[in-house]
C-alpha cells in the first residue's frame, strides 16, 4: 500500500488512554492523519512509503499544544524583567504596547514565535493578542496549528475603539478562518478586572452560539482576587459563574489563588485550567495547586504565556517546571509525575481547546501532529525510562522533527516554511526601534 510517510523512532510515545510506549515500531502517515502504527518490521513490508524518516535513538511523540501564548510579544522579550505583573503591565507592557502594537508589529512577532515554537516542537498555540488576523495569517503561512484568539477588552486600542467593535472584528475574522483547517478560534476577553459584565454576558452567549471556547486570565494574583472582592465583594471567579461562563467551554488561565470550594465549582462545572508555572514563578504571581485540580478531575493543561514574561515559549521546559513546582506545591514527591506532565502538555491541551479527537496523542485516524526527540545524546545518557527523560532531562535543542497535519515544518533542525535569517534580521530591526524611544 503506496502512503506518504513513514516515520521510524525507537519510540512511540502514544499518550493513548494507557500511555502506551512501544518500543521499535514505526508510524504511516497518508493524507495528514496516522493511518497505522504497527512494529517497524511489519510496516516496511505493509507499506510502499513516499518518505521514509528512520529516526534511532529517538522518541516520537504528539506535538505539544501551548495553551496559552501572545505570541506577538516575542518582539518584547527581556524589554521589562524583575518586575511585579501589575508595575509590569501598567507602566512598561502596555505603553510599549500603545506605541508599538500594529498589524505590521503583530504579523512580525507571530512570525517570530511561531518559529521558536516549531524548533521546539509545539505544533499547536492558543494565542492572545491584538490585531488577531496577523497572528492567523503567520500561522497559515507557516503551517502550524493555531487557536486564534477573538480579543474582547473594555478600552480601546490601536486595533478596536471597545468591546463592540472587538465582537465585530472578531466574528468576522471567525467566519473568514472557517477555510482553513488548521486554524480555529476562542474568544479572548483579556481579564476579569478590563472586562466589564455586558461584553462577558455577550461573550458567553455567542461562545454557546458558536461552540468555541473562552480563553481568559483569572486569579492570576492575590492583589487582582483582593481588589475584586474589595470592589464587587465577590471574586473574579464568583462573578464569572455568575454570569454563566463558567462551563466546559472555559479555559481558565494562571489560576494562583484558588480555595478548595473553587477547586470542586471547577471540578462540577467541567472548566479547564491552563497552568503556566514559569511566568507565574517569573512575575512572583503564586502557584497554581496543580494536584489538588487534577484529584479534583479538573482538566490542566499547559501554556507558556508570552515571551515578554517567560521568557521562552519552551514547551519541554515547560513541562519540566510543571513537574518539579507541582511536587513542591503538593510536599509531595510523586505529585505530577513525568506521564501527567507529558499529557498537561499535549492531550490536556487538546481537549480544552476541543480538539482531542484531532490532536494530542499518536492514535490511528488522528492528525499526524508529531515531534522527535534525539534521547541519543550524552545528556540523556543512560536511558531507563524515555518518558522521564522528557520530562526531566531533554531540551529542546534534541528536537530534530516538527510535523503538522504529516508535514515536516522543520527537519533535521531546519525550518522548512520560515526563514530563520530573515526572522533574526527582523527581529533586530524592531530591536533598534523599540529601544531607541
Amino acid at each position: 500500500m503506496e502512503i506518504e510517510l513513514l516515520v521510524i523512532p525507537e519510540w512511540v510515545i502514544t499518550v493513548n488512554s494507557g500511555n502506551q510506549v512501544l518500543r521499535h515500531h514505526a508510524v504511516a502517515v497518508d493524507d495528514s492523519r496516522i493511518v497505522d502504527i504497527l512494529p517497524a518490521s511489519e510496516a516496511e513490508k505493509r507499506y510502499k512509503p513516499r518518505q521514509v524518516v528512520a529516526l534511532p535513538q529517538h522518541a516520537l511523540l504528539p506535538g505539544l499544544v501551548n495553551a496559552h501564548t501572545h505570541a506577538a510579544m516575542a518582539l518584547l522579550k527581556g524589554l521589562a524583567d524583575d518586575l511585579p505583573l501589575m508595575d509590569w503591565l501598567q507602566n512598561h507592557i502596555w505603553p510599549a504596547e500603545s506605541r508599538w502594537a500594529d498589524a505590521e508589529f503583530v504579523y512580525n512577532g507571530s512570525q517570530l514565535a511561531i518559529a521558536e515554537m516549531i524548533r521546539s516542537g509545539t505544533t499547536c498555540f492558543n494565542d492572545m493578542y491584538f490585531f488577531p488576523e496577523m497572528t492567523a495569517q503567520a500561522a497559515d503561512e507557516a503551517g502550524i496549528r493555531a487557536s486564534i484568539g477573538l480579543i474582547v477588552i473594555d478600552f480601546p486600542t490601536a486595533w478596536g475603539s471597545g468591546p463592540q467593535e472587538y465582537l465585530q472584528k472578531g466574528l468576522a475574522l471567525h467566519d473568514q478562518l472557517e477555510s482553513k483547517p488548521l486554524l480555529t478560534t476562542a474568544f479572548a476577553p483579556h481579564a476579569p478586572y478590563t472586562v466589564s459584565d455586558e461584553p462577558l454576558k455577550q461573550v458567553f452567549h455567542l461562545a454557546c452560539e458558536m461552540d468555541i471556547p473562552v480563553h481568559m486570565h483569572v486569579h492570576e494574583t492575590a492583589f487582582e482576587v483582593q481588589q475584586a472582592l474589595a470592589q464587587n465583594d465577590a471574586a473574579p471567579l464568583a462573578r464569572l459563574e455568575t454570569l454563566g461562563l463558567l462551563d466546559k467551554h472555559f479555559l481558565a488561565v494562571h489560576m494562583t489563588q484558588l480555595t478548595d470550594e473553587e477547586i470542586e465549582l471547577l471540578a462540577e462545572k467541567g472548566t479547564h485550567v491552563i497552568h503556566c508555572p514559569e511566568s507565574n514563578l517569573k512575575l512572583a504571581s503564586g502557584f497554581c495547586p496543580v494536584a489538588k485540580l487534577l484529584a479534583a478531575g479538573v482538566n490542566v493543561a499547559l501554556g507558556t504565556d508570552g515571551n515578554a514574561s517567560n521568557n521562552d515559549l519552551d514547551m519541554l521546559g515547560e513541562m519540566h517546571t510543571a513537574a518539579l513546582i507541582g511536587k513542591a506545591v503538593a510536599h509531595d514527591a510523586s505529585a505530577i509525575p513525568a506521564t501527567q506532565a507529558l499529557r498537561m502538555a499535549t492531550i490536556n491541551g487538546a481537549k480544552a481547546l476541543g480538539l482531542d479527537n484531532t490532536i494530542g496523542s499518536l492514535e490511528i485516524g488522528k492528525a499526524a501532529d508529531m515531534l522527535a526527540v534525539d534521547l541519543g545524546v550524552l545528556e540523556t545518557q543512560p536511558l531507563y525510562d524515555p518518558i522521564s527523560h522528557l520530562v526531566y532531562c531533554a531540551n529542546r535543542n534534541q528536537v530534530t522533527y516538527t510535523w503538522v497535519a504529516g508535514k515536516a515544518l522543520m527537519a533535521n533542525r531546519k525550518l522548512t516554511t520560515l526563514d530563520e535569517t530573515a526572522l533574526i534580521a527582523k527581529a533586530r530591526s524592531w530591536q533598534q526601534k523599540i529601544q531607541t524611544v
